[in-house]
């Protein structure tokens, strides 16, 4: 078979095992299909009711029912909230699909890579995972992919996803810190005025305050050391031992040598690998490091595939379903921080000059033949 004949393999073969995994994953869940989202949807439905938004008697992350979303995120999901539980499931995992699918379709690379992406994806236990919680990361996807797409033809698209994903999760508006180093003053506005709508409808909806136990709750379940099933270079530490002090000083120094990354690439890479780095470096600096949100490196790892470095199919591979039970929990900062590494050194290849070009969307790339 030739090499062009096996790449026209890859579409039917990446949404056959898209479609088969997806429908395995959802089919063994059980009770726990819609974990994350459940707390998603008991909070909108307290909004509905007229009560607070957050119960403030958790005491750790992970635990279910958990919301700890910023009040931004209410308005967004409170239509969810009028729909019987087991129909807002289906509804809102169906989004996410059809959003992560929506993502990849947009990705200025080529056909080919998109297709590459999908099938990563599909065998990917972070994505598969954030499907089966319910989990808001093939979101992320989205907004970040819009970022990606639009990033120097249409600043405003720009911020309005930075502003959505900032309200979804505060971890993205990084994006915009990232667009302010950049001098993309209008994305900057078009974010924070996303930002600043949604606070407001957050207030009408649920009150001011949602927004003292909003803090009230993530300053006590968001610690980054002893969190259970957390994988932040810190904890990773303290589970093989080290002392909780040092096992901070390894925290504190990831979460500052991401921002340093960040200034760095803002000023001497080209827009595309800067803008990547900042989302890579939006998840290091989360206090809370869940496994399924290695699902965001398919962004930067569709990025240096386009560039023909092959190496970075090893990332999301080393995360592969087939894995699971077998995945130890430092491969997970490792991975954020070799493609973090990985972005800045193939972006450092390419030179500052390439600014526009690589962010406006290609025309489709045929298959090799």
């Amino acid at each position: 078979m030739s090499e062009g004949a096996a790449w026209r393999l890859v579409p039917p073969f990446a949404i056959g095992v898209m479609v088969l995994l997806v429908a395995a994953t959802v089919a063994v869940a059980g009770n726990t299909l819609g974990y994350d989202f459940l707390a998603y949807h008991a909070a909108a439905g307290r909004v509905l009711a007229g009560q607070p938004a957050y119960d403030t008697s958790f005491q750790a992350a992970g635990g279910f029912g958990l919301f700890y979303y910023p009040p931004t995120f209410i308005p967004l999901v409170l239509p969810f909230g009028l729909l019987p539980e087991t129909t807002a499931v289906a509804a809102w995992i169906g989004l996410l699909l059809v959003a992560f699918v929506v993502g990849v379709a947009i990705l200025p690379v080529r056909t080919s890579v998109r297709w590459l992406v999908l099938l990563l994806a599909a065998q990917s236990w972070p994505f598969l995972y954030a499907i089966k919680l319910g989990q808001v990361g093939p979101l992320l996807f989205l907004l970040f992919a819009i970022g990606w797409r639009w990033l120097d033809t249409r600043p405003v698209v720009l911020g309005v996803s930075a502003g959505l994903g900032a309200a979804i999760k505060l971890q993205p508006g990084l994006i915009l810190v990232w667009a302010l180093l950049t001098r993309r003053w209008s994305a900057v506005v078009a974010g924070s005025a996303v930002l600043v709508i949604l606070a407001l409808l957050a207030t009408v909806l649920s009150g001011f305050g949602s927004w003292s136990d909003f803090l009230l709750l993530v300053g006590r379940v968001s610690d980054p050391i002893t969190t259970p099933h957390n994988v932040t270079p810190g904890a990773v530490a303290y589970g093989l031992g080290l002392s909780r002090e040092l096992s901070m000083v390894i925290q504190y120094a990831s979460m500052g040598l991401a921002i340093l990354a960040v200034v760095f690439a803002a000023f001497r890479l080209a827009s595309v690998p800067s803008y990547l780095v900042a989302v890579v470096a939006s998840q290091l600096l989360s206090p809370i490091l869940w496994d399924h949100y290695a699902l965001l490196l398919l962004l930067p790892v569709a990025w240096m595939l386009d560039r023909g470095r092959w190496w970075a199919i090893a990332i999301p591979l080393a995360t592969s379903v087939v894995l699971v039970g077998w995945i130890p929990a430092w491969v997970y900062p490792l991975a954020f921080w070799a493609t973090l590494v990985g972005v800045i050194g193939v972006g450092l290849t390419r030179g500052r000059g390439v600014l526009v070009t690589e962010s406006v969307p290609r025309d489709p790339v045929e298959w090799p033949a």
